[in-house]
């Protein structure tokens, strides 16, 4: 099925400009230090088969997932959550041509034990980590959690005052450019995929695909065979929802999930956001069914 083309222009210049400034390193980012955090710079850890990096610079978000040892994002991006505000741009994560997040509290746990001084290679069963920061006037309480090959992401936005924005973006995944194809639906709707190839070719690919709301969305790697399956959990009525890949050949095919889009947040929101992502191996001749019935176990998870 080709892709929904549902994407404003409107909408495309506004992600292009955190395009622009999302990719790492920058000369902004270089030797960043956030106010809280570890002295390591990077901080790899492994559970089972999934192993996550998390950096300083970025202000200890996400800087790379790896499947069975293979990468299947690049370091050259930011993840987690970001907010543009109009008249200032992107404030949160590697975006700091702004200023930078006020990192509150950060929180290392492995296989259930607080750790007060995380080593910078960490291996156990289990893993969570706790971040909370504040953005101008909003609360972020983000977790991570690895457990049974398993990405567990969660996000909680607060605030007291009435802020209008330009964008709010969540789960930012920063696929590797290498990652050749995509597949997204919604429960009880296969009539209703998306699905199609992103080229990697140098004047092809630099677009969105998707662009509305779905319950899961998938990519695929043939290099090593490897696919990738996120799926919404939950995330609030307010303030509406809807993924997206950019598909930029050389540097990478990025999954967004967007919400407050030119709108306004209101005094007192509080809301939640939650996200699994699980991994598989398949050839490309059957990756999409081996996809569907992931993302369908993936359906029945509740976060641990």
């Amino acid at each position: 099925m080709k892709p929904h083309r549902s994407t404003s222009w409107a909408s495309i210049r506004l992600l292009a400009l955190a395009l622009a400034s999302s990719s790492l390193p920058r000369a902004t980012a270089q030797g960043f230090v956030p106010n809280l955090g570890p002295p390591h710079e990077r901080i790899t850890v492994q559970c089972g088969d999934i192993t996550l990096l998390l950096r300083q610079q970025s202000q200890w978000t996400p800087g790379r997932i790896d499947f069975k040892g293979t990468p299947m994002t690049t370091e050259r991006s930011a993840y987690g959550t970001v907010i543009s505000f109009p008249e200032v741009g992107f404030i949160g994560t590697a975006h700091l041509e702004n200023e930078p997040e006020n990192l509150k509290s950060l929180t290392f746990a492995l296989d259930g034990q607080t750790l007060e001084k995380p080593d910078a290679s960490l291996t156990g069963n289990t893993f969570r980590f706790k971040r909370k920061s504040r953005i101008r006037n909003f609360h972020l309480d983000c977790e991570i959690k690895l457990k049974d090959n398993r990405l567990y992401e969660t996000t909680t936005v607060a605030t007291d005052e009435a802020a209008t924005l330009k964008l709010v973006y969540h789960f930012m995944h920063a696929w590797t450019p290498t990652v050749s194809a995509y597949l997204a639906g919604s429960a009880g709707a296969t009539d209703k995929e998306d699905s199609g190839a992103l080229p990697n070719a140098k004047g092809g690919g630099r677009k969105f695909v998707i662009s509305r709301r779905v319950d899961w969305v998938a990519v695929y790697e043939p290099k090593s065979g490897q696919f990738a399956v996120s799926r919404l959990l939950e995330a609030p009525h307010q303030g509406g929802h809807a993924s997206k890949i950019w598909n930029v050949p050389g540097a990478y095919q990025k999954y967004y999930l967007t919400s407050f889009q030119n709108q306004t947040v209101p005094a007192g929101f509080k809301g939640k956001w939650r996200m699994v992502t699980a991994f598989g191996k398949s050839d490309f001749e059957n990756w999409e069914s081996a996809a569907r019935e992931l993302a369908n176990d993936l359906r029945e998870q509740k976060t641990p």
